[in-house]
């Protein structure tokens, strides 16, 4: 929905799946491209995490804090703000290789042709040979523009959402049950793709596009002008859908991978 720049605007999230899986069946039609996500997302948030811990005790140091000090929301969110700068050297050819897979599988080919990649590892050996290491990394300010104030809202939501259950129930934010983690990390996960999710749209476009000379700045414009200023958010459905579970589950494991750790 996202890199489909003819998709009728009276198009739904349940006419693309039918479609979708009529066409390419369940395996081809709604795994496309989910090798290089897949490699990439364990070492991306332990990224993510230490860049939001290194955010973090830099804002210590800076503003004098004692050790037993508590972090303000503010600070928080702008230690999630940094966390997404190192994030970003995962995070751009991953989501390159997947867009570029994702797209391929919706071009109409010709009797007899053959898909120009065939899978992840050639798509990326293919890139690099077509353009050099710069060539897999296409739009990698645009995902920075996309992460930056995602990981702002991202650890500021669940921050919220931990002080608020916390409040609720009378615990400890370190003490709060799986579930109620779960809650606050589905939110925060919510919380990130309402904030990311315009800018998300000109990164996949920027990515994906065949023009050399793409900037995010002519394809914001071009978005603006072709599809008008709904375009920014196609595909919200099925990003909700997929933000609270997969970042619950994300949440829940750095807790308990922390709690672990801790207790060594």
């Amino acid at each position: 929905m996202q890199t489909s720049a003819t998709m009728s605007p009276n198009t739904t999230t349940f006419s693309v799946l039918k479609e979708t899986l009529a066409k390419d069946g369940v395996r081809k039609g709604l795994y496309r491209g989910v090798s290089a996500p897949i490699v990439a997302i364990a070492p991306i948030y332990a990224t993510c995490f230490w860049g939001y811990d290194v955010g973090c005790r830099a804002i210590r140091s800076f503003s004098k804090m004692e050790p037993t000090d508590s972090f303000s929301l503010l600070q928080i969110s702008l230690a999630g703000g940094f966390s997404a700068i190192p994030t970003t050297i995962l995070m751009t050819p991953s989501e390159r290789i997947k867009c570029l897979l994702q797209v391929q599988g919706n071009e109409q080919l010709k009797p007899g042709a053959k898909p120009k990649y065939t899978g992840m590892l050639d798509c990326g050996t293919k890139l690099v040979r077509e353009g050099g290491i710069r060539n897999i990394y296409k739009g990698s300010a645009a995902t920075l523009i996309r992460d930056v104030p995602g990981s702002i809202a991202w650890f500021g939501a669940y921050e919220i959402i931990k002080s608020l259950i916390s409040e609720f129930q009378g615990v400890e934010k370190g003490k709060l049950s799986p579930l109620a983690t779960m809650f606050a990390g589905g939110c925060a996960g919510i919380s990130n793709w309402v904030v990311a999710l315009p800018l998300d749209i000109i990164k996949t476009r920027l990515q994906t596009s065949p023009d050399a000379k793409a900037t995010w700045g002519s394809i914001f414009r071009g978005l603006v002008k072709e599809e008008g200023v709904a375009s920014f958010y196609r595909g919200v459905g099925p990003a909700m859908i997929r933000a609270f579970p997969a970042n619950a589950s994300c949440f829940l494991g750095m807790e308990v991978s922390r709690s672990v750790l801790e207790s060594l």
